[in-house]
């Protein structure tokens, strides 16, 4: 079972070898969009690189990841989750098929500690609460050495 913490902050501001970025499907170029939340916190403090890399991976599935570069946050990797279905909505299946996308992701890395924003919370519609119980139980059935830090977002005051 992989072990987690659930804080509060900013994903960006946790001492971690990789982060998760809840991400659409990649249908619609990086440039063409105005990313909000986790994924403009990245383009706003780590530049555009792992958007233009991601950008070259094609359109993903549902639930699916794929790890890029974190520009020039000070991260191993960034792991995007498509946590958006064609509507741009997400749903209790797809954040937990993004959870085992990204630990997958995760243990092929090697790494030994991610960060988690709450998938499908934001633009997705998901309950925050839905969504973190998704995840917290998908979670307990995954292993992992990793330690996994489970982050909701509050604003620095």
């Amino acid at each position: 079972m992989a072990q987690y913490s659930i804080v509060q902050g900013d994903l960006l501001d946790q001492r971690v070898d990789v982060i998760v970025n809840a991400w659409n499907r990649n249908f619609i170029p990086w440039r063409l969009l105005l990313p909000q939340g986790v994924s403009g916190a990245i383009k706003k403090r780590g530049g555009t690189a792992p958007f233009r890399e991601l950008g070259r991976i094609g359109i993903m599935r549902a639930g699916a990841a794929a790890t890029t570069g974190a520009g020039s946050l000070p991260f191993k990797a960034i792991i995007h989750v498509a946590g958006l279905n064609a509507f741009w909505r997400s749903s209790e299946s797809i954040v937990r098929a993004c959870v085992r996308s990204a630990m997958g992701e995760v243990n092929r890395l090697g790494v030994r500690s991610v960060g988690f924003p709450i998938i499908g919370a934001g633009t997705g519609g998901v309950k925050r609460e839905q969504a973190k119980t998704a995840m917290i139980e998908e979670l307990r059935g995954i292993e992992s050495a990793a330690s996994v830090l489970i982050v909701e977002y509050r604003a620095k005051d």
